[in-house]
């Protein structure tokens, strides 16, 4: 009898310590992120060790466009991705089950420019810019110089494409955005390097490139900030294949909340995540001062309640309909799991 007994404690005191264990991931866990500063909360729960400790085995995999990581999604390369959500309703499109867990941040590009263009822009810079003024310089230097403006972006079908042609038509009421800028679309670094090189006459960037580039530009001007651009723009998401499926389940929610809880961090306290956005992002060639800049600058932007960017990527999808850069606008409600963040702590 006393045999048997310990064998049934010694039974239950397993299943507690099953039952108890961190969430376990039945094999690596492949997320794919694009290098920006709206990536951050990924960087942070990996570079704290929040994932490990919850018997998470993540694996961070880097790519220079959402279109870029939207191939590895639907070729099964990767579980999940934290970039831009436009791309994701052409995912669902092509059959692959993956669904917004949880938002990033918000209002993350702004357009930037130098040069004639710059110089095309009221001098009074302690008045903010109107649409009317911006649109005025761009109509000016199209004029002038016999050609529209260069704004470089990333490519067609990205976030920064879209959100570039939604300002123009519908912030400053340009009737054919075609010919009021021509739009360069390239990788996130291409866009950058060719802004400094002066290649092109404005640029899409977001933080901790603007911050960047602002110290190495002296004349440069900003065209429209993030919320110029379109308020509560849609920035980087963290979506998930399958969250609800059986096996996903469990690591799912669990990665899910540490990414909440490393946005909150983001939100409070910017300055504890430079160490780790430095080792993502700047590969220790960031001084520490300005990736400091970027966050703390970027700190209101830092949000994680996926219902604050619904209404933004319907109306994104909309306008890529009204373009023709989509065939038809798929369901947006069924892109969002908004069940699972509200389970986070």
């Amino acid at each position: 009898m006393m045999r048997r007994f310990f064998g049934v404690l010694l039974g239950a005191l397993l299943l507690m310590a099953v039952e108890l264990r961190p969430a376990q991931a039945a094999e690596t866990i492949r997320i794919g992120y694009i290098p920006v500063l709206g990536s951050s909360a990924l960087f942070v729960l990996d570079g704290k060790g929040w994932a490990k400790d919850a018997g998470l085995d993540v694996e961070l995999v880097r790519f220079t466009s959402g279109p870029q990581a939207i191939q590895a999604l639907t070729s099964g390369r990767i579980d999940g991705y934290v970039a831009g959500v436009l791309p994701l309703l052409q995912a669902r499109a092509h059959g692959v089950d993956v669904k917004v867990v949880a938002a990033a941040s918000i209002e993350e590009l702004s357009v930037v420019a130098r040069g004639k263009l710059a110089s095309e822009l009221p001098k009074d810079a302690t008045n903010a810019l109107t649409p009317a003024s911006v649109k005025a310089a761009l109509e000016r230097f199209a004029t002038e110089e016999g050609h529209p403006a260069r704004i470089a972006a990333q490519p067609p079908g990205s976030v920064p494409d879209t959100v570039l042609r939604y300002w123009l038509k519908k912030q400053l009421g340009v009737a054919d955005p075609a010919k009021a800028a021509s739009i360069v679309g390239v990788g996130i670094d291409a866009a950058q390097q060719a802004f400094l090189a002066g290649a092109v006459d404005a640029v899409v960037l977001r933080e901790p490139a603007l911050t960047v580039v602002e110290a190495k530009v002296p004349d440069l001007r900003v065209l429209a900030t993030g919320h110029d651009m379109m308020p509560d723009q849609p920035g980087s998401v963290l979506a998930l294949v399958k969250p609800d499926a059986a096996d996903h389940q469990a690591w799912a929610r669990t990665l899910t909340a540490l990414f909440v809880r490393a946005t909150t961090l983001l939100a409070q306290h910017p300055d504890e995540a430079v160490p780790y956005v430095q080792t993502a992002l700047g590969g220790g060639m960031l001084d520490d001062a300005v990736l400091k800049k970027a966050l703390e600058r970027s700190a209101s932007s830092f949000i994680s309640d996926p219902s604050r960017i619904v209404a933004g990527v319907t109306a994104l999808q909309d306008f890529e309909v009204e373009l023709g850069l989509l065939r038809k606008a798929e369901p947006v409600s069924d892109l969002f799991d908004q069940t699972v963040w509200r389970q986070a702590p």
